[in-house]
């Protein structure tokens, strides 16, 4: 795309997915609170500030004002603990407001390259699945069990709020998810998803870590073909994705392009 495209498209996404972003999960709001939108989940994890519209004279105050919001919350019992990550990207405003949130005891986690693709386009990229590997649509638990074992083997690591995230989005809200596992017989080998709210232009999508010994055969490539035809088949115009370090490379070879780095930062509470 032009860089006038892409300023567009960059102005469409903070518009649909940030100033007037839909909860995404069952168990979430979505609020206004002057210059900041913030996104409230009452289970563990989930909670953050999606959007600001701030300058150097509020942007000190209304961090104050987070930061008591979410400990009043926590006080009451209405979350686990006041925890809570603020999406800063780097076009945010003011220009340093992420040195002001590490000044009011923030911890900044790595950082990530938002990555747009056009669906039409991905949709028809040539994909064939490596051999020995086919792909399972995931539609009840046991389908979750398999993406969560695809994981551990991906990156040795349990993550059960992502668990409970798509039972709760299977049983509740299934259009708005699709989720899939690679399957090398009956080992799964790499999983990923795709978020999809209503009415909004931008797919998300998740995931896609790989068994170390089934990396480079094609499985990453392959799981954003399939998530790509899904997306186009729904009329969604574009993917987006917070890519890391790692996937950035593959995916712009797919065709993605750079719309800026955004970066958590975590208060814990």
């Amino acid at each position: 795309m032009r860089a006038d495209e892409l300023l567009k498209v960059r102005d469409e996404f903070d518009r649909e997915m940030r100033r007037d972003a839909q909860p995404d999960t069952p168990d979430a709001r979505v609020e206004r609170a002057g210059g900041v939108v913030r996104q409230v989940v009452r289970g563990s994890g989930g909670s953050m500030v999606l959007w600001s519209g701030l300058d150097e004279r509020t942007a000190d105050a209304a961090i104050a004002e987070q930061v008591a919001f979410f400990t009043e919350l926590a006080g009451r019992g209405e979350v686990p603990d006041a925890g809570f990550e603020w999406k800063l990207y780097d076009y945010d405003r003011p220009a340093d407001l992420g040195e002001r949130l590490r000044a009011a005891g923030f911890v900044a986690e790595p950082a990530e390259t938002l990555l747009i693709g056009r669906t039409s386009d991905l949709a028809r990229m040539p994909v064939e699945p490596p051999e020995g590997v086919t792909l399972r649509v995931v539609t009840d638990e046991a389908g979750v069990d398999l993406m969560m074992e695809a994981h551990r083997r991906a990156f040795g690591t349990d993550r059960p709020r992502i668990r409970q995230l798509l039972l709760d989005l299977l049983a509740r809200e299934p259009d708005t998810i699709e989720a899939v596992v690679a399957m090398a017989g009956d080992t799964p080998v790499s999983a990923a998803r795709m978020e999809m709210r209503p009415g909004t232009s931008f797919a998300g999508l998740w995931g896609g870590g790989t068994d170390p010994r089934w990396r480079g055969r094609g499985i990453y490539r392959l799981l954003v073909a399939h998530r790509a035809r899904v997306a186009a088949e729904r009329g969604i115009p574009y993917l987006q994705v917070d890519a890391t370090r790692d996937s950035r490379p593959i995916l712009e070879r797919l065709g993605f392009e750079v719309l800026g780095v955004t970066v958590p930062w975590v208060w814990e509470g």
